[in-house]
């Protein structure tokens, strides 16, 4: 058993298969987690619970995954959450497009879940050294 992780992730995607593995994935490595399939909801998600990470699809019904990105930075939280793509947008104009919009990280579909829990990881732990108290 992974020891206990106080990150809150909220995850993100209109694709329930995806949803339930990125659920199993990040559940068993300890991370707080909440879901929605749908942008509107993810953004309403974030500002009522306020989440250490944000793992967006962008291709999802009513709000994509860019603008709940842009939606999110322009709350201007302290501090800043870091925020995931992971989409079966491939080409270099769409993932810099996704970092355009806010996001840290743009992963392509299938993503390769370790590597996500390692930018994770490695946010969570500079945001730590940063943290004066």
């Amino acid at each position: 058993m992974s020891p206990v992780n106080t990150t809150r992730l909220l995850i993100a995607d209109d694709d329930p298969d995806s949803l339930a593995a990125y659920v199993l994935f990040f559940d068993a490595h300890g991370y707080d987690t909440r879901t929605t399939g749908h942008g509107a909801h993810a953004l309403a998600e974030y500002s009522a619970w306020r989440p250490d990470a944000v793992v967006l699809d962008i291709q999802m019904p009513g709000m994509d995954g860019r603008a709940v990105a842009r939606a999110i930075r322009h709350l201007r939280s302290a501090p800043p959450p870091l925020l995931v793509a992971i989409s079966a947008l491939t080409s270099p104009a769409q993932q810099a497009a996704s970092i355009a919009a806010g996001f840290n990280h743009h992963f392509v579909k299938p993503a390769d879940l370790p590597a996500v829990l390692a930018a994770i990881t490695a946010h969570m732990r500079a945001a730590a050294a940063d943290d004066p108290s």
